[in-house]
């Protein structure tokens, strides 16, 4: 199934991952749709965590392979796998297929907006090299909501806010032209019927 053209659509150029967001509301909570796919023997995000938000994804094709707090899940077509808040976790695809899933986070904080201005730094970058001004810059911004664990958090924690403060200086984060900027990172558009069941 196709969603309509109003959704947040972000591809990475290095991996060949697609997400295509969308947000509602159930019961008056708030809550992204996520529907993506990752080609075969491709990485997903790397490790990381979402401090208030809930993952849940259906798999409809290939294998999604996973480690969530250290326990790894394999999940095939129809299966569902749960990322809960606080837990750090990645996933892949290993397999000789591509991967489909659709999920959602619950309730949604700013999971979307991140996503969008993580794809924009990515895509910017040689792969596997982000600039660590971006990086710094949009970890900052949603640091009491995500956090990627490819360094200790204490590290971020000092490191950043010198990246950020000798970017500014630089004029890394003049006007709106610059990888993640958040006036660019709005998020996905909220649609008003209920999204498919995971």
């Amino acid at each position: 199934m196709t969603l309509p053209a109003a959704t947040l659509r972000l591809e990475h150029r290095h991996t060949g991952e697609v997400l295509e967001l969308r947000r509602y509301r159930e019961d008056g909570v708030p809550l992204l749709e996520i529907r993506g796919s990752l080609p075969a023997h491709s990485m997903g995000p790397p490790l990381h965590i979402h401090f208030l938000e809930d993952e849940e994804g259906l798999v409809r094709a290939g294998t999604l392979s996973a480690v969530v707090g250290g326990r790894r899940v394999d999940a095939g077509p129809g299966q569902s796998v749960q990322l809960p808040r606080g837990i750090p976790h990645r996933w892949w695809n290993e397999g000789d297929t591509e991967l489909a899933f659709v999920g959602r986070a619950r309730p949604v904080e700013d999971l979307d907006q991140y996503l969008q201005a993580v794809f924009e730094v990515m895509n910017a970058s040689p792969a596997g090299r982000p600039s660590l001004f971006y990086i710094a810059h949009l970890s900052l911004r949603h640091r009491r909501t995500q956090a990627v664990l490819l360094m200790p958090r204490a590290v971020q924690a000092v490191l950043f806010p010198l990246v950020v403060a000798l970017g500014t200086l630089l004029g890394r984060y003049r006007g709106t032209d610059w990888p993640g900027c958040p006036a660019r990172c709005t998020g996905a558009p909220e649609k008003h019927f209920p999204a498919e069941s995971v």
